[in-house]
């Protein structure tokens, strides 16, 4: 909490004379009641000077610092008194006390008053600081020199309140040590250069210090360091420079300068058209290793866990037993070795999937799932293995952006529906699945 979220105008007095202890204590009482944080004077008193009794809060050098806590005080306050001529205040230095600061504090769990009297005392520890409070001639010139005070002061803190200057995410294939040095890397990197950065993480254990609305609102720039996709919807209408994770862990200084200094890094838009100024960034061959590593990421898990699964197995079962049939002889090693499996059926569909939305997007997807699927089933239905090419072609023309891209799809789609449309009326009921083979041919010789 910082000192002027506290201390206004109506709780500074300036040019004040004190006989002694008690009559600046009423006289700072009566400007606490006057800022409307206490709601009864007398037992506010009360509590100062039973704070008093422990031991004097004149700390030296001039300075002295009552603080009260109780039920009477409604929201915590301070007030601040300048006494030119001093007075005598029993301070632990045997000095009269010229500058005055009041804390009232309710009673809560937090603690407020030892926060305000820590940041206080720190301050205060500059004799230039003290003197300018002495010397000032107003009630504002007082508030500006604790405010401008307090952020040189207080730095770090002040950044960020303002908010961070660079977000960031961090990923790799495996999600397990790049995505997290590379996140290191780049905050490390940027307390050194002296600009506030956060980096959420999308590993293998999920998305850690995920970043705010509000965060986003307020950052300057977005460092993706990156070796799978990532989904940047957030980021519309903010500068994003992408770059690989390597790039995170070994060159972070220079991925924080570039993104903030840079004036050729475009702002991401998100409407379709902009967007390929991203993915042409990178090369053919940096795409391709994109697109695949992002169907290995999404894979592992179903590896690791399948592979674990049929290793309890074959250390549960009994060889001997039938060899033939080795991890299933047992209903114990049966049961871990059945879901296993199944995990490793899931593994090719999960590549197939995520590959194909990392060039196609969420439609993508399902071609990826489906496709494998079909091409798993191995009966009357691989004939949509043809169809799932010619699909897969229609993805591919449009993440190379070719330019007559649109014209082949659009022809593609045509050619497809006419034949399809054909063949239904000539086999009627019955399927004629060579007539349908012969048709998909005569659609491949015509797009290619």
């Amino acid at each position: 909490m910082r000192i002027t979220d506290l201390l206004s105008k109506d709780g500074i007095e300036l040019n004040v004379n004190a006989k002694d202890k008690n009559d600046i204590i009423n006289k700072m009482t009566k400007l606490m009641l006057k800022t409307g944080r206490i709601t009864d004077l007398n037992a506010y008193k009360e509590l100062v000077l039973k704070r008093e009794e422990e031991g004097s809060t004149g700390v030296g050098e001039g300075i002295a610092i009552p603080h009260g806590k109780g039920d009477c005080v409604t929201e915590p306050g301070l007030v601040a008194m300048v006494v030119p001529n001093g007075v005598e205040y029993d301070a632990l230095d045997g000095k009269p006390v010229n500058l005055l600061f009041m804390i009232a504090a309710p009673n809560t769990s937090d603690n407020v008053h030892l926060d305000v009297l820590s940041r206080l005392s720190t301050m205060l520890m500059d004799t230039e600081f003290k003197n300018k409070l002495t010397s000032a001639k107003s009630k504002e010139e007082f508030l500006n020199i604790i405010n401008e005070t307090e952020n040189e002061k207080f730095k770090e803190e002040t950044k960020q309140e303002q908010g961070y200057e660079i977000l960031g995410i961090t990923a790799c294939p495996t999600g397990i040590a790049h995505t997290y040095m590379a996140a290191e890397a780049l905050e490390a990197a940027g307390k050194e250069v002296g600009h506030l950065v956060k980096i959420e993480t999308q590993g293998q254990s999920g998305v850690k210090n995920k970043l705010t609305k509000e965060e986003i609102k307020n950052a300057k720039a977005i460092i993706i360091a990156a070796d799978i996709d990532i989904d940047l919807s957030r980021f519309k209408g903010k500068k994003v420079l992408k770059a690989k994770v390597a790039d995170g862990i070994h060159k972070p200084k220079e991925l924080i300068e570039k993104a903030l200094t840079d004036k050729n890094i475009p702002v991401y838009q998100g409407n379709g058209k902009d967007d390929s100024e991203y993915e042409n960034s990178d090369g053919v061959g940096s795409r391709i290793y994109r697109h695949l590593m992002n169907g290995v990421t999404h894979m592992l898990p179903f590896v690791v866990g399948g592979g674990i699964l049929i290793a309890i197995a074959f250390l549960l079962d009994d060889y001997s037993l039938n060899p033939a049939n080795f991890g299933k002889n047992t209903p114990i090693a049966s049961f871990f070795k059945t879901i296993g499996d199944m995990a490793f059926d899931f593994m090719l569909c999960i590549l197939s999937g995520y590959i194909a939305m990392s060039i196609a997007d969420r439609p993508g997807l399902a071609v990826g799932f489906v496709g494998r699927s079909c091409c798993k089933s191995r009966n009357n239905f691989c004939i949509f293995n043809k169809f799932r090419c010619y699909i897969s072609k229609f993805w591919i023309f449009r993440s190379i952006n070719c330019r007559f891209h649109w014209w082949i799809c659009s022809s593609f789609i045509k050619k497809s529906i006419f034949f399809l449309t054909k063949e239904f009326r000539k086999c009627k009921t019955n399927i004629n699945l060579s007539s349908w083979w012969y048709s998909f041919n005569r659609i491949n010789n015509a797009c290619n």
